[in-house]
Formats: C-alpha cells, sequence, structure tokens
C-alpha cells in the first residue's frame, strides 16, 4: 500500500484477466464459465461478453458471434429468462421488497415484459406478505415497541416507498400502532 504523498502505478494489465485475445473458441468458454457460476439472463451475459472483448480484444479475422452464442445457449437451457425472472421475484418477495422494487429490478437484468408478466403478478398478489415482512425487519407500525414520532413516521413511509410498496398499503404499517393487526383486504 503507498505511503501518503506517494503515487501508485497502476499497470495496464490490472484491468484484464489474461494477456491473451480471444477467439471464438475462447469466448465460448468464458460464456460457458459464466453460465456455470451464475444464474444469468441473456442481457448479462452479452455484457459480461462484450466485457472480456473490450478487456482482453479480438484475435479472429471475422466479426465475434455474441447474439448466436447467447441464443445457443438459451436453446441449450443454460440462459431462461423467464425463469430468472420468477426466482428473483420470489426472492426480492422474501426480502419484503414490493412490485415496484421488483419491476425495477427485473428491467435492470434486461428482463423483457413477456418473461417478467408471471414473476411480477406473483410479486403483486405477494405484496401484503412483502410489506408484513419489510414491517417486521424494520420494526414498523405493529411491530415496533412504541409509537414513533411524525418524523419517524414519515421517514418509515419513505423507506417502505423506496421497498417499491404502494402508499395505500405503506401507510396502513406505518400508522398502525405496536401490536395492531393489520389484515390483508381481498
Amino acid at each position: 500500500m503507498a505511503q501518503k504523498g506517494q503515487k501508485v502505478i497502476w499497470k495496464d494489465k490490472t484491468l484484464k484477466n489474461s494477456g491473451k485475445t480471444l477467439d471464438q473458441d475462447g469466448l465460448r468458454r468464458l460464456a460457458l464459465r459464466y453460465v456455470e457460476r451464475y444464474a444469468t439472463t441473456r442481457y448479462k451475459l452479452t455484457s459480461y461478453l462484450k466485457r472480456k472483448l473490450q478487456e482482453r480484444g479480438w484475435e479472429d479475422d471475422h466479426s465475434p458471434a455474441i447474439a448466436d452464442l447467447v441464443e445457443r445457449f438459451v436453446d441449450l437451457g443454460y440462459i431462461d429468462d423467464a425463469m430468472f425472472a420468477q426466482s428473483r421475484a420470489a426472492s426480492l418477495v422474501r426480502r419484503g421488497y414490493g412490485p415496484a422494487r421488483i419491476s425495477q429490478a427485473l428491467f435492470q437484468a434486461g428482463i423483457n415484459e413477456q418473461d417478467s408478466a408471471q414473476a411480477l403478478a406473483e410479486s403483486n398478489s405477494n405484496r401484503f406478505k412483502a410489506a408484513d415482512k419489510f414491517a417486521r425487519k424494520r420494526s414498523i407500525g405493529p411491530y415496533a415497541p412504541a409509537q414513533h414520532d411524525r418524523d419517524k413516521r414519515q421517514k418509515q413511509l419513505q423507506a417502505f416507498i423506496r421497498a417499491g410498496h404502494d402508499f395505500e398499503i405503506a401507510s396502513r404499517f406505518v400508522f398502525a400502532a405496536p401490536g395492531d393487526d393489520i389484515v390483508e383486504d381481498i
């Protein structure tokens, strides 16, 4: 580690994993290793491969066939955007996040509307359970040890909304007295 006043000199290879340039076979091996290690989407794998090409460079005469490689992995079942969406949505619901936050996470993962439709529908049907989990984790409303002042409730309401819950369900939890039972409207 550099001492105070000393400069740190970074070498060009610090960003590179290997000095080898890529060819189509090397690109395929990188992609296979990536899907082997991580649950991923078409978008994420494409971004990863483009980044690796930028870091290492390209060796072949013809251009890299990233789209063909990604579609081949989809055909083989290594990548399934709909299953990824359902898994991610279920995970976020278990952590207490609401439908808006889940929708945002799926959009950031590059999942299209068709693949995310079922996952969003399930997250919307579990929105009360997610809000209850969020309130319990943060000791809000019925799970608070004591009634909070106005400023604290305002901050809790904002946290609920940032977590993707709508105002109606957030206010029901935030403005509930400690120990109250909040029932889900059917």
